[in-house]
């Protein structure tokens, strides 16, 4: 590698953090972690790589969120260094690469990265590794903070620097340095342009149940045209921020008529396209008008902006726990998001922003954007840390922690994979699944997929569904059908990922194997069983599918002409939706019930169901593809049918499901107390508990049950003793007795705490005048538990609640008497409670007996 050191002052010229190099050289002579906050624009992406890449011969990683913020910064301080880019700068994105032997500066995705390290850990070649954009909170972003802390802990060489506009820098350095030290922090601040806030509310609402409406992009639309108009400089644009690529070409669409140059800037495009707007224009070439997502925000520069019209809206991931699934859902941007794009407008001289919405409404939006970690799907996570040697993060020092829920659902899926061990660490498979680059479901599809479609086949539906080809009507068929026959970028990029899934797929001869896309579902299946969908209703509007998971989702367009689905991608309905379902999928391929079989067998169960009608068992045996019926019979089902449906009906339905007698529940009560108390062997009586072992104690009745017996017939009273533990049953009736003697000779019975409630205590209610003289309060269950009384009065009602009777006589037994004894004058209420006579009846009576 040549170590030819990069010229600071011309790469520099311009740019503000120029000022700053002098305090980033003083903290990396102090140290090996640094944390860089400097606002966008000012060069620290342009200068801290070759400065570093001056100071060790080593070569200097930069991660990016976005592969065209990889390859623009590359060419940029490519052409700083006036070298081609791929000599001493290049970059690595994943199907592309400009790099060689010589290379000093490779700018990479954060994903990149992480895959690398799977193969070299220690980052022997690497010198320093700059992470850029932190703020983002991207997920990959999140781990390398945490990988890069173990590799720091074995080579006391390797440089660490975290970078970004608006950085909580503290919690960052926290995490960079050590628990005695955080990492030292450089803030750069500049004076910034002025920059003038307009408000320009739409009258119509922005989103409803389809997502972003008409009318707002109309508005969207309208505005950034007004806003053009309004130039006097003619070297000046407008960008424009939308939610997404589709709101995007919406609102470019409506653009065109108005003569100016309409640029769309969004993942989707091909790199040529995405490198155009960056390169900016010639003062003698018409104005333009760019049209962005959340790319333009922090990552990219985009020169010649001087107004920015700011939709406020942005697309985030959001994970629903109830059905199982992550997508993509259209809300308000963050404040900091909407100060980042902002200042978009003041790079260059002073600017305008223009926000389509109030105040009021900027003001009640989130203060920050939440970080990927906790809403984003972790499977493809969770196998990195595995491989890592690190499951389930453990051990890690990052930002924030792996969301459990999440982390579960991740964990259960890989081991369906067979990707990792009961212990959560990485199988063989599950290290090969991870250095396929594409999500782990997708890697298990090509591979195995290779061997029951034509190999190609599988390829292209897994690098269509890996990149971020729009599909149209969300037919992934239909999408790998146009990109066969296309030309262009974009189908060169899918092309290019095509080659390299092949490489991973199964080889040998394929000639038998199906290449028509109609077995494209077969794939996507392989991917996601639990996403096998069937059509269970049809409207002019669309379909709506049950999936094999207990989901439904709607879909419209050719898609619902299909019988059955694969679907690759379903989310909560935030954009558009079929039917009313609440969800939508937004990529399918139609798929036959044979192919549903092939790729998901473990889902088919032929049983005997049963229900409860009316409190009886109603059975029937079906044939279920997951939560899918697909038939269902009235039967008569054998005795171990009966009472195995029986089972599953009751743990489905619950416990509530039979009339619990006062007998029973009070048994339960009473079991429930010494459990909580004593333990074993006192039987835990919960739902759950009852629930999970139903043949310990309810067997005979299952039997009666599966018969036809009614659930309200049931006495579950015998069922309960069953539960007793001998021999220490013999003392149940002395450690929770029903009732208890109070000292007039009455037997009261004791109100116990229902089983769900272990703070409450068992509760004696008995008048007043039955506890005279009593100093001891009675206590359970082995003498832990004390009565609660309430000391009720002559007509039954309560007059004071106590566990301390000694203290209630000589205490507050005087108050109660001054105001009782006027309003129940046939009752004893002495002076001396101690030495009176307890008695359940009136002064008269008590005096003749």
């Amino acid at each position: 590698m040549t170590t030819a050191a990069f010229d600071l002052e011309r790469i520099g010229e311009g740019l503000s953090f120029a000022d700053a190099l002098d305090d980033v050289a003083a903290a990396l002579d102090a140290g090996r972690a640094l944390v860089i906050s400097a606002p966008p624009g000012t060069g620290k992406t342009t200068l801290v790589p070759p400065m570093l890449a001056s100071r060790s011969p080593g070569r200097i990683v930069v991660t990016q969120p976005r592969r065209v913020a990889a390859r623009a910064a590359a060419r940029r301080l490519a052409q700083l260094d006036g070298t081609p880019l791929g000599t001493r700068v290049g970059f690595t994105v994943r199907g592309e690469r400009a790099v060689n032997r010589q290379t000093r500066i490779e700018f990479v995705t954060a994903g990149v990265l992480l895959r690398r390290m799977l193969d070299d850990p220690g980052l022997d070649s690497t010198d320093a590794v700059i992470l850029d954009e932190v703020h983002e909170r991207a997920l990959e972003t999140d781990l390398l903070i945490g990988l890069l802390g173990e590799v720091r802990e074995l080579r006391d060489d390797l440089t660490v620097v975290a970078m970004s506009a608006t950085l909580d820098a503290e919690r960052i350095a926290a995490v960079l340095g050590t628990d005695a030290t955080p990492a030292p922090v450089v803030d750069h601040r500049v004076p910034a342009h002025p920059l003038t806030e307009r408000w320009a509310p739409s009258p119509a609402p922005r989103l409803d149940e389809r997502g972003v409406t008409r009318d707002f992009l109309d508005h969207v639309a309208r505005t950034a045209a007004s806003a053009a108009d309004s130039l006097a400089d003619p070297t000046a644009d407008v960008l424009v921020f939308a939610p997404g690529a589709r709101e995007v070409s919406e609102i470019a669409r409506r653009l065109q008529p108005t003569g100016l140059d309409v640029r769309e800037l969004h993942g989707q495009l091909p790199a040529s396209a995405q490198d155009a707007v960056i390169r900016g224009r010639r003062a003698d070439e018409a104005r333009r008008i760019i049209i962005s997502t959340s790319l333009a925000e922090s990552s990219l520069t985009v020169p010649g902006v001087r107004i920015v019209v700011d939709s406020c809206l942005a697309r985030h991931p959001q994970r629903d726990a109830a059905r199982g699934m992550t997508g993509l859902v259209t809300a308000m941007a963050s404040r900091a998001a909407s100060v980042q794009r902002a200042g978009r407008a003041t790079r260059q001289g002073p600017g305008t922003v223009i926000r389509c919405i109030d105040e009021r409404a900027y003001a009640a939006s989130p203060a920050r954007p939440a970080p990927e970690i906790a809403t984003s799907d972790l499977t493809d996570a969770a196998l990195l840390l595995a491989c890592w040697g690190a499951p389930a993060g453990a051990g890690l020092r990052l930002i924030d922690p792996l969301p459990a829920d999440s982390l579960r659902d991740a964990l259960e899926t890989l081991r369906a994979l067979g990707a990792i061990d009961d212990d959560g660490r990485a199988t063989d498979d599950g290290r090969a699944l991870a250095r396929i680059p594409t999500d782990p479901r997708l890697a298990r599809a090509l591979r195995d997929g290779g061997s029951l479609v034509d190999p190609r086949l599988a390829a292209e539906v897994v690098a269509l569904l890996s990149g971020d080809s729009r599909l149209p009507d969300a037919d992934i068929g239909a999408a790998i059908v146009a990109l066969r026959g296309r030309r262009g970028a974009d189908v060169r990029r899918w092309s290019q990922d095509v080659e390299r899934m092949l490489r991973f797929t199964t080889t040998g001869n394929s000639t038998d194997r199906a290449s028509s896309v109609d077995a494209a579902g077969l794939i996507v299946a392989l991917a996601f069983p639990e996403r096998i969908a069937r059509r269970v209703d049809r409207t002019a509007d669309g379909a709506t599918y049950l999936l094999a998971s207990g989901t439904r989702a709607g879909v419209r367009g050719s898609l619902a002409h299909a019988e059955w689905l694969a679907v690759a991608d379903v989310a909560r309905a935030s954009g558009r939706v079929a039917a009313g379902s609440g969800a939508v999928i937004r990529t399918a391929a139609a798929i036959t019930e044979q192919q549903a079989e092939l790729a998901a067998g473990h889902l088919l169960t032929d049983r005997v169901e049963a229900s409860f009608a009316d409190r009886r068992v109603v059975a029937r045996r079906e044939r279920r593809f997951g939560a899918i019926v697909r038939s269902s019979v009235p039967v008569r089902p054998s005795p171990e049918e009966g009472v195995d449906a029986v089972r599953r009906a009751i743990r489905a339905d619950g416990l509530a499901l039979f009339r619990w007698s006062d007998a029973a529940d009070e048994l339960r009560r009473r079991l429930a107390l010494l459990h909580r108390e004593l333990g074993d062997p006192w039987p835990d009586v919960s739902d759950a508990a009852l629930l999970a072992d139903l043949d310990a104690w309810l067997g005979p009745e299952l039997n009666s049950l599966a018969k036809g017996t009614p659930a309200g017939k049931i006495d579950l009273t015998p069922a309960l003793r069953r539960l007793l533990p001998w021999p220490a049953a013999a003392g149940f009736d002395d450690l929770a007795p029903e009732r208890l003697q109070v000292p007039s000779g009455s037997r009261v019975r004791i109100a116990y705490p229902p089983a769900d409630e272990p703070d409450a205590r068992p509760v004696v209610a008995v008048k007043l005048q039955e506890c005279f003289g009593w100093a001891e309060t009675p206590r359970l269950a082995g003498g832990r538990v004390p009565v609660l009384f309430h000391l009720l009065s002559p007509a039954g009602r309560p007059l004071a609640v106590t566990d301390d009777l000694a203290s209630f006589w000589s205490g507050p037994y005087a108050q109660v008497r001054a105001e009782m004894r006027g309003r129940y004058p046939k009752h004893p209420w002495p002076e001396d409670p101690w030495s009176a006579a307890p008695t359940r009846h009136t002064k008269a009576r008590a005096a003749r007996e």
